[in-house]
């Protein structure tokens, strides 16, 4: 069988405080990362047009991303979350990751996990949620991802359009968040989260689709993207403007509308 094509990130140092023992806390340590990603799609038909790739960006923000989400007593467990934030990615099919800690005895100690997305799809909490498209009458009282059907600001023309558009979306998320009360997820670990919460959140789509054409610019698009990905049980439009693009003939999950 012909190997993937796969792109690599090696030993990446960056100094956080984790483990379980109290020697631990409260004193910063030197882990080292390394990561390989599988793709999809060989390198060969990206056309040389970097949105066809999967980003370098990715592998270093999954990183920060994991670190940023909680204090870890255990390596095995960062390793897990960086993997699932990599996995997000339509791009990544299967991705490898060593942690190590290079400060706590001779040499460096360490794991390393071997991973493929439909392990990671597999393994996420079950709990139902749905997606909504635009601002709903009233405040979900269960788990659901909000994105804005409009975007609230004329955009500029030039440039990239898309990115453009997709940050437009972000500044919506922001305001209707306030306005809504309720926090932002911009990432694939926060919105595992708040669905196993079963809380909702609103979603700033741009650095999850970024790197994801797949995923379209408009929020109906967008919308039917995350809810795939994600395994949403449902996904609702919330207004006329909310109205959803053609719906793809293998599109499984319930659609509704509300007010």
């Amino acid at each position: 069988m012909e190997k993937p094509d796969r792109i690599h990130l090696k030993d990446l140092i960056i100094a956080a405080e984790i483990g379980a023992f109290q020697s631990e806390r409260g004193h910063p340590q030197r882990l080292r990362f390394n990561m390989t990603v599988d793709l999809r799609d060989r390198v060969s038909n990206t056309e040389d047009h970097v949105d066809h790739i999967l980003s370098y960006d990715v592998l270093t923000q999954a990183i920060d991303t994991a670190l940023a989400d909680q204090r870890y007593n255990l390596v095995e467990t960062l390793a897990e979350k960086i993997a699932a934030e990599v996995l997000a990615h339509r791009q990544a099919a299967r991705i490898e990751v060593s942690v190590e800690k290079l400060d706590r005895g001779p040499g460096a100690l360490g794991v390393t996990i071997s991973r493929s997305a439909s392990s990671i799809q597999a393994s996420q909490a079950v709990t139902p949620f749905r997606v909504i498209v635009g601002q709903p009458a009233t405040m979900p009282d269960n788990a659901a991802v909000i994105l804005p059907a409009t975007l609230g600001l004329p955009l500029p023309t030039g440039g990239d359009q898309r990115r453009i558009t997709l940050l437009a979306l972000d500044q919506a998320a922001w305001a209707l968040a306030g306005r809504m009360g309720l926090e932002v997820a911009e990432t694939r670990t926060e919105l595992d989260a708040a669905i196993r919460s079963e809380r909702a959140v609103v979603w700033a789509p741009t650095r999850l689709t970024a790197d994801a054409p797949e995923a379209g610019q408009q929020p109906a698009t967008l919308g039917l993207w995350l809810a795939r990905r994600l395994g949403a049980h449902r996904i609702d439009f919330a207004g006329t403007k909310a109205a959803p693009a053609p719906i793809p003939d293998d599109f499984q999950i319930a659609i509704g509308h509300i007010d």
